[in-house]
């Protein structure tokens, strides 16, 4: 197995990024995002996770994070996205979704093609992990991140986002802490 785009390190910081499969639009809801942001804090009290600069978009989520305490960041990201494949498909069936029918389809299709037997998948394979090997890349990934909903013409300003970390960069409220690095 490739370990090309893998954290298979400890104690050094990545770039990943985690999609849902077909690109498919789950984080349109509250509810979604906010269960994003809970599994998110959970990895941080409980794995290590150790988070600088986030944003969730529409259909994928931006990290750049690493692993402390011994654990590894691969088995992090993989228990993460198993969890909340779980918690994203039970917020589908539990709760007020007009899309239900056609997202759970949708997902179940995505796994058909999968030796193991699975119901759903909600998430690509993989989660494209890059490493911060200097303060320029780390800077460049951070604007990176923190200007993704701006280029989608979501908001005007990257602070204006709730759920990125450029809320915390800018001094305002926001439901998830990270660590703020201080290269600007």
């Amino acid at each position: 197995m490739s370990t090309k785009y893998k954290a298979t390190t400890t104690e050094e910081a990545f770039f990943i990024t985690i999609t849902t499969v077909g690109w498919v639009d789950v984080f349109t809801r509250l509810n979604q995002k906010n269960s994003i942001i809970n599994a998110l804090q959970y990895c941080q009290q409980n794995k290590g996770l150790e988070i600088y600069a986030y944003c969730i978009m529409s259909n994928h989520i931006h990290l750049l994070c690493k692993a402390t305490d011994g654990f590894v960041l691969s088995d992090v990201i993989r228990d993460f996205k198993k969890f909340t494949s779980k918690k994203i498909i039970q917020t589908i069936i539990e709760e007020p979704e007009s899309r239900r029918e056609w997202l759970l389809t949708y997902f179940q299709k995505a796994c058909q093609h999968l030796k193991r037997e699975q119901q759903y998948k909600v998430w690509q394979d993989g989660y494209h992990a890059e490493l911060a090997k200097s303060n320029w890349f780390i800077k460049q990934k951070i604007h990176y991140i923190h200007n993704n909903p701006v280029k989608e013409k979501i908001v005007a300003s990257p602070e204006d986002y709730y759920f990125s970390s450029a809320r915390n960069y800018a001094g305002l409220a926001n439901d998830l802490e990270v660590i703020l690095l201080d290269l600007f």
